[in-house]
C-alpha cells in the first residue's frame, strides 16, 4: 500500500523532563524531544525515514495495527 498511513505512536514523558516516542508497528523507530511537540515532529520524520529505509532495502512495510486504547485511573496505595 502506498499513500498515507496512520500508525499508533506511544509517547512517554521521561523522568528527566523530556519526551520519548516509539511506534509498535515499526520496531526500532523511535524519537526523543525536549517537548512533546518537538518529539511528535521528530517521530513523524522518523516514521517517514524508517519506511523509506524499509523500501530501499526491499523489505515489506508493515500495515498499521488496529488499536483501541484508553487511560485507566487506578487508586493504588
Amino acid at each position: 500500500m502506498d499513500g498515507p498511513r496512520d500508525y499508533v505512536v506511544v509517547f512517554e514523558r521521561a523522568e528527566t523532563g523530556g519526551w520519548g516516542a516509539w511506534v509498535p508497528d515499526l520496531p526500532g523507530c523511535f524519537a526523543t524531544g525536549t517537548t512533546r511537540q518537538e518529539c511528535e515532529q521528530r517521530i513523524r520524520e522518523g516514521i517517514a525515514f524508517h519506511i523509506d529505509g524499509l523500501r530501499a532495502d526491499g523489505m515489506d512495510v508493515p500495515e498499521p495495527s488496529a488499536v483501541d486504547a484508553t487511560v485507566v485511573h487506578v487508586d493504588a496505595a
